[in-house]
């Protein structure tokens, strides 16, 4: 009895020995992945570290879209001296013509808020986005098309005008497709630093775009014509129809389901009704909230002194004859100004990146104007011929001059563009926001009708530049005149100081540290280029 004891004994030894034996080895199982795991979790936190940014914004397919459809804004410049001496050299217009005709081409820039007010109401395919931006390229591709065939086609300043704005409209109409998307990313980051990153994403691409067009723009013209470099221009808008396959949106299917085909044959006039009548109440909505937002002082005083900051004449016009016929500047020189402003704007962005994001908008405009009086006073010594007496030659200083003016002018404009961006509520982005840049590009059209006005009543013509002295000094001048209106921007300047409070709160938090750019001096232009 005791023998049969110690077996038993022993077999439930070596039975509870087996037991172990196996939970011990599925706890090592276990462990084991438990560590594959948390080796995958390294290597997805790896992935998300590695993930390529520009100007500190991570490159996803619809940032890559944005980005894309930036630099054909940029790049499209190819053809902005080729216009000019279209109209100077073929359609041989006067000054003062010539800005009217630039006026009108930019039309389409004036009514971005009636394309935002489509491509949010109106879906075209089912997107509201996707489908628009493809077919604006199309159209921007016809246009530039169409001038490339020269006078034979293009034989009045009314023709080119509306050939002009066609080409404007491509690019007006995807501009407020893509910013509806840059304020939807704005909105969702609550830190300033984060969208004014995305707003230099986008201007940089402008700036790269700029550089890549604009140093062979004056040697095409000079050597093939302009006819040629319109036939060039004609490829970029398709890049814009590219961008809409990198777009991030769900289609809105409304008619491919088999029940609402039977709802259509059963009674098809009451459904036909029904969909008008959805269109035209968002419609009413997107109306309803736009002027409960728009009619907020906070928001109409700033927009009134975007206006004015940019309604002030400009002797443009005048100042290209004066470049070409008088001073006989080549269109390859003019070429290469182009081309050191596009670098110099993409010097501003980084600037503005680097330095200058958290310095009140008053403070920049204020200091702007004064800046941008005093070096735009500059252009008066070229008109002169003093430079010339101070051992500066005529080539030097354009060059030189107006790589200053724009950078200046980048680090005034890139502020507005972040209060515009952080005020739009979301359901209105694309509406807000072009009504708020149509508004500013409504100033530029008004300063190129004043321009040319003056123009007209000093007799400045394609040869005669005796009053182009007044005309310059007039037009400098008035630069400081937005100022009466700073005021405006006291209840911004509020908000912005309590956002920085809280946002210095976040980062008390943590290790990061907000550096102390924020008591640096600004100085800036008054006209973005």
């Amino acid at each position: 009895m005791h023998e049969e004891e110690e077996k038993q004994e022993r077999r439930e030894k070596t039975n509870t020995a087996r037991v172990e034996k196996k939970h011990k080895r599925h706890i090592i199982i276990s462990r084991g992945e438990e560590s594959e795991n948390d080796d995958d979790s390294d290597d997805d936190d790896d992935k998300k570290v590695t993930v390529k940014t520009l100007f500190g914004v991570p490159m996803t397919p619809e940032t890559s879209a944005i980005a894309l459809v930036y630099f054909v804004q940029g790049v499209i410049g190819l053809a902005s001296l080729a216009k000019s001496f279209f109209l100077k050299d073929e359609l041989h217009l006067s000054p003062a013509e010539a800005a009217v005709v630039m006026s009108i081409s930019s039309l389409p820039w004036l009514v971005k808020p009636l394309w935002g007010f489509i491509s949010d109401t109106v879906p075209l395919f089912g997107y509201k986005r996707k489908s628009y931006l493809c077919l604006m390229g199309v159209v921007g591709c016809v246009a530039w098309s169409t001038l490339s065939q020269g006078v034979s086609v293009v034989d009045n300043r009314w023709t080119a005008s509306f050939l002009f704005a066609v080409g404007s409209l491509s690019i007006a109409f995807s501009d407020v497709l893509i910013d509806s998307i840059v304020v939807e990313r704005a909105r969702e980051s609550e830190d300033n630093s984060t969208t004014g990153s995305l707003q230099s994403l986008c201007w940089g691409m402008v700036a790269f775009g700029g550089i890549a067009s604009s140093y062979f723009s004056g040697e095409l013209v000079e050597e093939k014509g302009s006819a040629f470099v319109f036939a060039c221009t004609a490829v970029f808008p398709l890049l814009i129809a590219g961008a809409a396959f990198l777009v991030k949106e769900e289609r809105k299917d409304f008619s491919t389901s088999s029940e609402m085909v039977a709802n259509v044959v059963v009674s098809g006039g009451e459904r036909e009704e029904e969909k008008n009548g959805s269109v035209v109440e968002a419609g009413k909505e997107t109306l309803s909230t736009l002027w409960s937002v728009v009619k907020q002082k906070q928001i109409w005083g700033p927009a009134l002194f975007m206006y004015l900051w940019q309604a002030t004449p400009s002797p443009g016009s005048a100042m290209f004859y004066f470049s070409t016929n008088e001073l006989h500047f080549s269109p390859e020189f003019l070429g290469r100004v182009s081309f050191a402003r596009s670098l110099a704007a993409l010097g501003g962005v980084g600037l503005y990146n680097a330095y200058f994001k958290y310095v009140p908008l008053k403070k920049m405009f204020t200091y702007s104007a004064i800046l941008a009086t005093a070096l735009g006073s500059t252009q008066l010594l070229l008109v002169s011929g003093y430079n010339r007496e101070l051992g500066i030659s005529d080539e030097l200083f354009a060059l030189t001059d107006s790589a200053v003016l724009t950078v200046l002018g980048e680090i005034s404009f890139l502020p507005v563009l972040v209060l515009a961006a952080k005020i739009c509520p979301k359901g209105v982005e694309a509406t807000l926001f072009a009504s708020l840049m149509s508004l500013f590009n409504f100033g530029g059209v008004t300063s190129q009708f004043l321009g040319a006005g003056l123009t007209e009543k000093l007799g400045v013509t394609a040869d005669n530049f005796d009053n182009l002295f007044e005309l310059v000094a007039i037009c400098n001048f008035t630069t400081l005149l937005p100022l009466a209106a700073i005021g405006f921007l006291n209840e911004v300047e509020q908000e912005e100081e309590e956002e920085g409070d809280d946002t210095n709160n976040r980062k008390e938090e943590t290790p990061a540290t907000i550096s102390n750019t924020t008591n640096s001096g600004g100085g800036e232009n008054t006209k973005n280029p």
